[in-house]
C-alpha cells in the first residue's frame, strides 16, 4: 500500500480539532545573509503530549470501524507513539489501548502513556525487541494494530505537517525531517511534493542507526537494524515497509549525524533558541549546524519533533559541558 495526497488531506478534516497547528518560526541564530540562507523551525515539540506522534495516532483512531474500537488498539513505542495513542483513545473515549514499550523507555514518556489510561507492557532491551513481543501478543489477542511506520493512516496523519509548513511559509523550498522507522518523513514529503513538486526532502539519522540510509544504498527492507548505544531512543531500530517502499520517491537525501553532534544542537537549542527538544527531536539542527554550505541559497524548515527531553539525561550532558568547555 502507498501513500497518496488525498490521504493526507482526509486526514487533516479528521484530527484538526484535536491538534495544535504548531509554530513555524524564523530562526536568526541558524539564518544566514553569508550564504543567502533562511531557517525556520516546526516546534511539534510544541504539540499536544510534545511531539507529533499524536497526528497520525488520531489519523488511525478516528478512521476506525465500531468493531475496531469496541475490540481495543495495540501499539508499541519507544515513548512519543504510545503516548499518542494512549490519548487518542482517551479523548476519542471508549477505546481500550494496550502499549508495548522497551523497557529502557525515559520515564518521561512513560509517565504520559499511563496517565491517558493505557495498558503498559515494558519488554526487551530495545525497540526491535519491544516490537517482536508486540506482535506476538497481536495474534492472540487480535486488536487493531497501530503502526507508527507502515500504516497508510498513520503517515497522513503525519503529512500533516507539510501541508501546515507550506501554508505557514509558500517560498519553503527544504523540509529537514528526523528518520527512526520513517512515517514522519514519508508523510511530510507525500504532502509537501504534491503541494510543491519542486521542494527538496531531506532526513536524518544518528550514526548510532542508520537504519533507513543502508536502506536505500543495499536495497534491502531492514525490519531489524543493529544499533549503538544513542540518546536517540526514537530512532532506533528498523524502518517500516511503506516507508521503504516508498523512500526513493520521497527522500532526496540522508544525512547522518554524530550523537556529540545531537548534544550540541540540544544546547543549542535551549540556550539560544530557547526551545526543548528531546535528541530525536534537535538531529535535523544538529544536521544544519554540521553541514550549512549544503543549504546555501535555500529556504529551509527544521522538524523539531518532539519535546519530551529527559531530566537526567539533559542534566548529564550540561554538567559535562560545564567541565569540558565551560560551555555557559
Amino acid at each position: 500500500m502507498m501513500i497518496h495526497f488525498d490521504d493526507v488531506v482526509k486526514s487533516v478534516e479528521r484530527i484538526d480539532e484535536y491538534i495544535y497547528n504548531t509554530p513555524l518560526d524564523y530562526s536568526i541564530y541558524l539564518s544566514s545573509s553569508k550564504t543567502n540562507t533562511s531557517v525556520f523551525l516546526k516546534l511539534e515539540c510544541q504539540q499536544k503530549l510534545r511531539g507529533f506522534k499524536i497526528r497520525g495516532a488520531l489519523s488511525k483512531l478516528t478512521n476506525l470501524t465500531e468493531e475496531e474500537k469496541a475490540k481495543g488498539v495495540l501499539a508499541v513505542s519507544s515513548g512519543n507513539h504510545g503516548a499518542g495513542v494512549s490519548y487518542a483513545a482517551h479523548v476519542l473515549g471508549g477505546i481500550k489501548a494496550k502499549i508495548y514499550v522497551p523497557e529502557t523507555i525515559p520515564a518521561s514518556k512513560l509517565d504520559k502513556i499511563k496517565y491517558y489510561g493505557a495498558d503498559v507492557v515494558a519488554v526487551g532491551k530495545n525497540y526491535d525487541e519491544a516490537h517482536a513481543a508486540a506482535l506476538k501478543a497481536l495474534e492472540e489477542e487480535k486488536l487493531t494494530f497501530v503502526d507508527p511506520c507502515s500504516d497508510v493512516d498513520v503517515i497522513a496523519g503525519q503529512g500533516t505537517i507539510a501541508t501546515e509548513i507550506l501554508k505557514a511559509n509558500p517560498d519553503i523550498d527544504t523540509i529537514i525531517v528526523p528518520i527512526g522507522g520513517g512515517g514522519l518523513i514519508t508523510g511530510i514529503s507525500v504532502a509537501a511534493k504534491h503541494i510543491k513538486p519542486s521542494i527538496n526532502v531531506i532526513g536524518v539519522q544518528t550514526v548510532a542507526c542508520p537504519a533507513m540510509k543502508r536502506a536505500m544504498e543495499d536495497q534491502v527492507f531492514y525490519e531489524d537494524f543493529p544499533s549503538e548505544p544513542s540518546i536517540c531512543d526514537a530512532l532506533v531500530g528498523g524502518v517500516g515497509e511503506i516507508p521503504y517502499k516508498m523512500s526513493r520517491k520521497c527522500i532526496d537525501d540522508i544525512i547522518i549525524v554524530e550523537e556529540e553532534k545531537i548534544k550540541e544542537a540540544l544546547l543549542f537549542l535551549i540556550q539560544k533558541e530557547k526551545i526543548i527538544a528531546e535528541p530525536a527531536g534537535a538531529v535535523g539542527v544538529a544536521a544544519f549546524m554540521a553541514n550549512p554550505e549544503v543549504f546555501r541559497n535555500r529556504n529551509v524548515a527544521i522538524v523539531i519533533s518532539g519535546g519530551n527531553l529527559d531530566y537526567l539525561l539533559i542534566k548529564s550532558i550540561i554538567n559535562k559541558e560545564i567541565i569540558d568547555k565551560n560551555y555557559w
